[in-house]
């Protein structure tokens, strides 16, 4: 059991399915008794780029943040790097990033997370994110990840963020803006919030020892809400999450508990569950899984995930049909685990 919510920090878990609990309680009835053994898998990367400030004191505020990332990456055993909080050299920051991108997309399992703090800029066509020297656009960045193919979390907490999720939405990605569009280009705070939570025990709302990418963002955003609400102000960002690759993102109040309970259009998978799969600071139980264990899981959560949003689309007979078929294959997967960590006797 994870501690107790922190007073602002509660979000309800009450909303998981029927099918998805049942499912649980057959794995945990497998799981019972097994022995777990240590696994090394690869390690996460977190890459953490600060852009250029505004004053003393909005530099200070990024490079708290960035401290954050740092410790939680430390904490869950990642990798850490960092752009733009050296002193200046004569490799610009833009150089610097383009070059930390190539060797982020070396061939990885593991989840890299590329943490964008500081400002940003939109003119109408073309959003950008303020780094020292020369900027980078959404297009750029997009062009520069395209042959990164590892699990990649990317968290654009910058003002005017919103044109971001759009071009670097894809496959096996989750992507983060503090804002829905180019036009709200006032400070955002929600990267202020993210970087306090994001290895918080007390914003893991499904209590499962851990908190996710899923339950950092909904906390965080939960937060700024209740901030610009208690100084009577109109809030002036909505942070989207986008993680099913169509480019639309998904708001924090469409979900409830660690579920997305409206869609933009029929036949959209919704946005969520993928994130509920990254992180950062991972459970003494979710360290011991072997990798290959770990892959296969994530894929069949995430099967069943679609199944059930394409319920309405299906007969009774054949959803049903669907659901035996998947619960039974995690089912045997957690048996075949059990038997491979039982010791021989």
């Amino acid at each position: 059991m994870g501690a107790a919510p922190k007073k602002g920090i509660g979000l309800s878990s009450g909303s998981i399915g029927s099918g998805w609990r049942a499912c649980v309680a057959v794995v945990g009835l497998l799981c019972a008794g097994v022995a777990s053994t240590p696994a090394e898998p690869d390690r996460q990367a977190v890459l953490v780029v600060v852009g250029a400030a505004g004053t003393e004191e909005d530099g200070a505020q990024c490079k708290a943040c960035a401290g954050k990332w740092r410790e939680g990456a430390l904490s869950g055993g990642a990798e850490f790097w960092s752009v733009g909080l050296e002193e200046p050299g004569e490799q610009s920051d833009r150089v610097a990033l383009e070059t930390k991108l190539s060797e982020l997309a070396a061939t990885s399992s593991a989840a890299a997370w590329l943490v964008f703090i500081g400002h940003g800029t939109y003119g109408g066509q073309e959003a950008k994110f303020n780094l020292r020297g020369p900027d980078v656009t959404a297009a750029e960045l997009a062009a520069w990840l395209q042959p990164c193919q590892r699990p990649l979390a990317i968290l654009q907490c910058a003002s005017a963020s919103g044109p971001f999720l759009a071009a670097l939405s894809n496959t096996n990605r989750v992507v983060i803006t503090a804002t829905q569009s180019g036009d709200e280009q006032n400070f955002a705070r929600f990267g202020q919030h993210l970087a306090d939570v994001i290895a918080d025990p007390a914003a893991d709302v499904d209590k499962d020892g851990q908190t996710s990418l899923l339950e950092a963002f909904l906390v965080s955003a939960r937060q700024v809400a209740d901030f610009y609400a208690a100084d009577g102000r109109l809030a002036t960002e909505h942070a989207l999450l986008d993680d099913n690759g169509d480019r639309r993102g998904t708001p924090a109040d469409w979900f409830e508990g660690v579920r997305a309970a409206k869609r933009a259009a029929a036949g959209a998978l919704p946005d969520g569950m993928r994130a509920h799969q990254f992180h950062l600071v991972p459970s003494e139980a979710e360290r011991s899984l072997p990798e290959e264990f770990r892959l296969n899981r994530d894929r069949l959560e995430l099967e069943l995930e679609s199944l059930r949003a394409r319920k309405g689309e299906l007969s009774l007979e054949a959803y049903l049909e669907r659901l035996e078929v998947l619960m039974l294959q995690l089912a045997r997967l957690y048996e075949s685990y059990g038997q491979l960590a039982t010791p021989s006797p």
